[in-house]
């Protein structure tokens, strides 16, 4: 096969290809290192790649192949985001201060990754500790979005987006603690599905121990099905997560075909506190109609919240003040401003204002469930805009003034903060062609219904033959 074809196979389709030895694992992991090394150079998607590694990884995996054994990810490529830490391979959090950090230790996730025989190409970019919404760090270049190199990536798993995109892995993990996943899939017009929290276990770090209130990694992919399938290596209790869910998770392929005919789904706009690009609104509301289209009703119910951004604020800045604030004292020079921000904020934080903020995220929780008491799924825009030049997040959004730190992205953290599954799908494009996404939001514990709900939209406006024009 020609490397276009095999770069772009989804990878349910490679799992076949490589069981039938129309391919091999060392074939597929050359072709995709081939890319990796014509692309990286123009995107930075990558932070680490895992050359010598990768192959002698596929080699094992041919050989176990050829031996009869099995395994859904047995023998494909994919790359980790780097606040994944990987044992023997260098894990540097996107900051100067663990840049030659070698863990002797994997992550949860990074241990079933391996465990599920997939391939490991690499270690993608993400911001310092995945503190922003773009993916700029202190190691290098910004990390550039395939369809326009000059716009952001998003972030903070702008690296895997990016690489997804470019075909430069079949399918990623990516983090998400206020958007992480969901915001590079829109911008970089792929899949990618937020578990419920607790989900997927988050333990085996660089940080020091603190709750994790926000945070799950996740699958980002050109296709759901791909999706589903990493979920399902991925998701599962691991008691080193004391915040890990404790219910047998559920096989994420099954029903992924069923439709969604008879769903009751909510729509909004700007769930009462948004500033969103008139663009983006429209291209997402006429996506949101397509479900209608699939024998859902739509509804706009003016489900309006109570501004979380404070809130959520709180609660991040302070959860990775716990986990990194001694860099503070350590070494600061080293420090992003960014993180240096962050930090600051958090080590200023009160017991009373941690006690009001987890009031606010109750009160918010309280009004999410009521609607979807009434609703399956709610559809949002995903981002505010469409992506933006690097280093220049907007100002002013549909002619109103905002702030550039938290404006661009303020329909996901809610959902950080709820615990709910919530996925982006391509949707569509913006006038000057950059990718839109239509986020998907469901009840806690029901990554089914959001898997299905993506698989039916994406059947009926297929978005995976679309890619960005870059070599």
């Amino acid at each position: 096969m020609q490397d276009t074809d095999l770069l772009y196979t989804p990878v349910w389709q490679l799992r076949e290809l490589l069981d039938t030895r129309q391919v091999s694992s060392v074939e597929l992991t050359e072709t995709f290192l081939r890319r990796i090394e014509q692309l990286n150079p123009k995107l930075n998607a990558y932070l680490i790649v895992t050359g010598d590694e990768a192959l002698a990884a596929a080699k094992a995996a041919d050989e176990m192949i050829g031996q009869g054994q099995a395994g859904p990810l047995l023998g494909i490529p994919i790359s980790l985001k780097d606040l994944e830490a990987t044992k023997g391979i260098r894990s540097t959090m996107g900051s100067l201060a663990y840049q030659d950090t070698v863990p002797d230790f994997d992550s949860v996730v990074a241990e079933r990754v391996k465990a599920s025989g997939a391939v490991l190409l690499g270690k993608t970019n993400t911001p310092e500790f995945g503190l922003q919404g773009t993916t700029e760090n202190r190691l290098g270049d910004p990390c550039r979005n395939p369809w326009n190199t000059e716009r952001t990536a998003g972030g903070s798993s702008g690296g895997a987006g990016a690489a997804v995109a470019a075909a430069m892995c079949p399918f990623a993990t990516g983090t998400d603690g206020g958007g992480s996943i969901r915001n590079p899939s829109s911008f970089n017009g792929i899949y990618g599905i937020k578990p419920t929290l607790g989900r997927v276990p988050r333990a085996g770090g660089l940080g020091r121990p603190a709750p994790n209130l926000t945070s799950q990694s996740g699958p980002m992919a050109r296709n759901v099905r791909d999706a589903a399938m990493l979920l399902n290596a991925l998701a599962g209790h691991d008691a080193r997560d004391p915040a890990s869910l404790r219910d047998q998770a559920p096989d994420f392929l099954a029903g992924l075909d069923n439709g969604v005919h008879g769903l009751r789904i909510a729509w909004s706009t700007d769930m009462g506190y948004g500033v969103i690009d008139p663009e983006v609104a429209s291209i997402t509301s006429t996506a949101a109609r397509v479900f209608e289209e699939l024998g859902c009703t739509v509804d706009d119910p003016g489900f309006a919240l109570d501004n979380p951004i404070p809130a959520f604020l709180m609660i991040f800045w302070t959860g990775n003040y716990t986990s990194y604030g001694h860099l503070m004292e350590e070494c600061p020079d080293k420090l992003s401003d960014n993180a240096r921000f962050c930090f600051e904020n958090g080590s200023k934080a009160t017991a009373a204002d941690y006690a009001r903020a987890i009031r606010t995220v109750d009160e918010m929780k309280c009004r999410i469930d009521d609607l979807m008491d009434t609703y399956d799924l709610l559809l949002t825009p995903t981002m505010a805009v469409p992506p933006f030049p690097i280093g220049q997040p907007p100002d002013k959004i549909d002619g109103k003034d905002v702030t550039a730190r938290t404006a661009y992205s303020p329909m996901t953290r809610p959902f950080n903060l709820s615990g709910q599954p919530a996925a982006s799908v391509p949707c569509g494009f913006s006038s000057d062609g950059m990718p839109i996404g239509l986020h998907i939001i469901g009840r806690r514990g029901d990554e089914a219904t959001v898997l299905r709900a993506s698989a039916a939209f994406e059947q009926a406006r297929p978005w995976e033959h679309l890619r960005p024009n870059i070599n």
